[in-house]
Formats: C-alpha cells, sequence, structure tokens
C-alpha cells in the first residue's frame, strides 16, 4: 500500500519564525515529529512519502500515487488542512486523520473517511487490524493511555533535514499541574509518561548518524515533570552520550517556574547541552494566576526565579496572557514593565482563548461567554469569548504591549540588559551554530543598512562586541527574531475576528 502523509500548512504566527527563517535559508522551524512517528507505526512493508506543504506544494501527482493519505494538524492549520481534504475527495483518494485539531473536533470533519483519534500508539493498531481485514470503520478513540516506552523511533528517513531549522524529539507527555486555560492535561494527562533513558539515547543517535548538527527541541509540554529520573538518569547519560561526539547537539525545551527552584537540576541541563527554556509566566497579577489556578506560579517573585533561571546559564523565552476576568486595566503596563525587566526578549503575549477541552472553555460555556472557536493562532485578534473588561479596552491594551515590547527601542534594550548578566556556561567546545554565517551578512545588510532598527542594531553589534565578544552569535540572532517579531506585529489585524459586544454567544 502507498501512503502519503500530509502535514498541513502553518500560517505566518509567533511561533512559525517564518521571517527569521529566511536568514538561514531554512523553509519551517521543525519537521511534523508526529506524521514521522506514525509512519514509523505503519507496516514496514507499505511504501510511504511525506509531503510538508511548509517546505513544499503539494502536487496532484502526489495524491495520485496514494492509496491513502495520513493528515494531522494542529487547531492552527485547520484552513489548510480543509483544503487538503477537498483536494482528496475531488481525487477519490481515502483520508486518515489524527492529531489535537481532530481529537479536539471530530464532528467539524463529515469529509474525512477514517478518524483515528487520540494518541496514535493506542488508536492506530485497531485501525489497522480493521483495515486489514477490510472492515475499517469511521472513528477510533483511545480508552486509555499510551505507553510511551513502546513509541518507536521516528522514521527520519521521510524528510530532509536540511530544510528545518532544529530537529524535535519528545521524551515525555502530561503535565502535572491543570491551568484552567490549557489542554494539554486534557490530551495526556497529569501523570507525566516518560521514555526509557536507552529510548531517548537511541533517537539522538539515529539523529546523530543522520548528519544533524545544530538544535534540538524537547518538545515536551513540561520536561522536568519527573525531576528524579531526569536527575538521577536522563540527564547523566546525556552528558555521557555528548562528550565523545563533541556536543553535536543544543538542546532547548519547556518547563515550569519551578525550575528556578532546583539549582542541581538547572545545572545538570546545562551541561547536558541545555541552553533555552519556554515558561509560562502567563501574567505578573497574583489574581490573574490564582483564576487560572497556575498555582506553581503563585505566591513567588517570578523576576527572581526568571533571573535565577538565567544566571544558571539558560536563556528564558516566556509566554504571556491577557484577558483573565481579574485583570485590571493596569495590566498592560504591568506587563510591558516585567517583560522589560526580566530581560526575556522572546516574550510571546497573546489574548485568552478558550480551547475546547480545557476546564475554561466549560466554564464560559456554562456562563453562556462563548461565541465561537479559537483560530489556534496565539497572536490573532479573535476573542472567542466575552471577556470582563470592555473588548475595545482589551484589544487597545494588547496592541499596546505588541507594539510596545517590538518596538527597536525597547526590543533591543531588553536584549542587552539580558546579555550584561546571561554567562552561559558551554559544556563543550565553541562552535559556530549551522547556518549562522549566512544569517551574519544577511542581518548587516536587512537589519543593519535597510532595516529601520539599523541604530539600534549597530548600538548592540558594538556593544556586544567590546563587552561581550563571545555572545556576539546570540545577539545577532536575538536581532533577527526581533525582526520576526515586528513583522507579525504589523501584520495582526486589531479589528478582531468577532463582535464581541453582539456576537451570537454558543448555548450551554
Amino acid at each position: 500500500m502507498n501512503i502519503l502523509l500530509v502535514y498541513p500548512h502553518s500560517p505566518d504566527t509567533f511561533w512559525s519564525f517564518r521571517h527569521a527563517l529566511k536568514f538561514i535559508g531554512k523553509k519551517a522551524a521543525f519537521p511534523p515529529l508526529g506524521l514521522l512517528t506514525v509512519a514509523a507505526l505503519l507496516p514496514s512493508s507499505w511504501e510511504k512519502r511525506l509531503v510538508d506543504l511548509n517546505v513544499r506544494p503539494l502536487a496532484d501527482r502526489d495524491l495520485a500515487w496514494a492509496d491513502c493519505v495520513f493528515v494531522s494538524a494542529m487547531v492552527v492549520q485547520r484552513d489548510s488542512v480543509l483544503e487538503v481534504l477537498e483536494r482528496c475527495r475531488r481525487l477519490g483518494v481515502r483520508t486518515v486523520a489524527g492529531g489535537p485539531l481532530f481529537t479536539s473536533a471530530p464532528a467539524d470533519f463529515p469529509q474525512v473517511d477514517h478518524l483515528v483519534l487520540g494518541e496514535a500508539e493506542v488508536t492506530l493498531p485497531p485501525f489497522l487490524a480493521d483495515l486489514a481485514a477490510g472492515r475499517a470503520g469511521r472513528l477510533y478513540a483511545a480508552d486509555r493511555r499510551a505507553d510511551v516506552r513502546e513509541t518507536p523511533i521516528p522514521l527520519w528517513e521521510l524528510v530532509d533535514p536540511r530544510h528545518y531549522a532544529a530537529m524535535n524529539v519528545q521524551y515525555s507527555r502530561g503535565c502535572p499541574f491543570d491551568c484552567e486555560f490549557c489542554d494539554i492535561t486534557q490530551l495526556f494527562g497529569r501523570r507525566p509518561r516518560t521514555k526509557t533513558t536507552a529510548q531517548l539515547l537511541a533517537e539522538l543517535t539515529v539523529l546523530y548518524e543522520r548528519g544533524w548538527r545544530g538544535g534540538i527541541f524537547l518538545v515536551d509540554d513540561n520536561f522536568i515533570g519527573d525531576r528524579r529520573k531526569l536527575k538521577e538518569e536522563v540527564l547523566p547519560a546525556i552528558i555521557s552520550w555528548l562528550a565523545p561526539r563533541r556536543y553535536p547537539f543544543a538542546f532547548f525545551t519547556e518547563a515550569s517556574i519551578d525550575l528556578a527552584d532546583d539549582p542541581a537540576l538547572m545545572e545538570l541541563m546545562v551541561r547536558a547541552g541545555f541552553e533555552e527554556v519556554f515558561v509560562g509566566i502567563e501574567t505578573p497579577h497574583e489574581a490573574g494566576l490564582r483564576e487560572t489556578g497556575k498555582v506553581q506560579n503563585n505566591n513567588r517573585d517570578l523576576l527572581a526565579s526568571i533571573r535565577r533561571i538565567q544566571q544558571a546559564g539558560l536563556q528564558v523565552q516566556g509566554g504571556f496572557i491577557v484577558g483573565f476576568d481579574s485583570d485590571p486595566v493596569s495590566i498592560f503596563e504591568k506587563q510591558i514593565r516585567f517583560i522589560q525587566e526580566s530581560g526575556i526578549a522572546t516574550a510571546m503575549v497573546g489574548m485568552l482563548t478558550a480551547l475546547r477541552g480545557t476546564k475554561l472553555y466549560r466554564r464560559l460555556l456554562r456562563e453562556g461567554r462563548l461565541l465561537g472557536d479559537t483560530t489556534g493562532n496565539n497572536t490573532a485578534v479573535a476573542l472567542n469569548f466575552v471577556p470582563e473588561m470592555p473588548a475595545t479596552t482589551l484589544i487597545d491594551g494588547y496592541r499596546r504591549i505588541l507594539t510596545t515590547i517590538y518596538a527597536p527601542k525597547q526590543y533591543y534594550r531588553r536584549v542587552i540588559g539580558f546579555l550584561r548578566r546571561y554567562r552561559p556556561r558551554q559544556p563543550g567546545p565553541f562552535r559556530v551554530k549551522p547556518g549562522y554565517c549566512g544569517a551574519f551578512f544577511k542581518s548587516l545588510l536587512l537589519l543593519g543598512v535597510i532595516g529601520r532598527e539599523r541604530l539600534q542594531f549597530w548600538r548592540l553589534f558594538f556593544w556586544s562586541l567590546l563587552h561581550r565578544p563571545r555572545l556576539l552569535p546570540l545577539a545577532i540572532t536575538f536581532a533577527i527574531y526581533g525582526f520576526h517579531f515586528r513583522k507579525i506585529t504589523e501584520n495582526i489585524d486589531w479589528r478582531g475576528m468577532f463582535d464581541v459586544e453582539c456576537g451570537e454567544r454558543l448555548a450551554p
């Protein structure tokens, strides 16, 4: 059987880094790890091809070759998904769909032949058995969590790593916290499930043997969910694995703010080649943290916690939200001030949205405040509920945050503030990252000569050269990130997608 795996196009968002990718000559940030894992679960005798629409178009000849098309997607890819499904229907190609988009809203896709929902390790085998017996049903839903110790190594030969800025690996699923707005516990549960140390090293070895040298994103929603295992087994094993291979990878991941409370864990992560960590900070307003159940962030000095992580040698990327019921009008200035003081260059600020399956969605539905579904774009002005704050006030405040923190003057000042404090602890020999040389010269032209930020760019350039020359590559990277963030901000439709004052509310 010929199987075509299709990964839909992702729109231009904060995390797409599309404007930054042009500097390093890459087409997408990451390969579609979910589909590569699904491919490894399919019979080895089947022919398999993968088309990532973020890398190249989907041709009719691709669909003509296929006996079956497998599609997986996030909510933000809905528009592209509908186009792919329509083409398959028109050409008479059988479709199999799964992933977060379809799992959260299976009724929205009547045109799909087979819905394989939840974790593929659980639902794909019975579908394949029924398919082989000629009795494949339309919907397969999970009745349990997957044992990730049985998850196969992704089929990396289906993609060309040269198209991507970084590779990705999953070590664990689930998060011990249960924030009201987050759908992770709905999808993966609160008990972290981890692969074995041998599994993780085997996945790293495959990437290494395929010639990859560069960044690897540990896509876990909370990498530190099982700290004991990390400190006693996993991180020491990674350290031992990296050394004889001359540290080919730089890791980044996501973790909760309580990472700051564990110096030993941070030291091990840095020694294991971790350079960046994304932290969900959400808000400096205590009432907002209590409202959303962000217990790990409450009753702590968030600014001091971030600085402890930075001083340990880890760059902090931060997620922020406005639109909580408890947000006062002053929240916008508080967010701006906090982001500037923290030195977090990559500060993703979004308006609160209610995702299907979350406690927030259910609460707002009970209260009769839901207006529709979210687009999945974390920087879109697309309120899908009626906020406590007047919608125009919320949107204007949100615009003020983004246009302030990514204005060249404020952004470059924040970057320099961070670089003053940052003391990276490189575990191996210093080396220029792949693609940096080309990005360096492009940045000199596009940012230093043509760009409207050229004055701030050259100030950062010479400050780094004089005071922290070893960090010049990082300074240039941040300059490129800033260009991308400004482009995203400039392209936002500030009119919003819903009339939240008179929109039709969903009945509970």
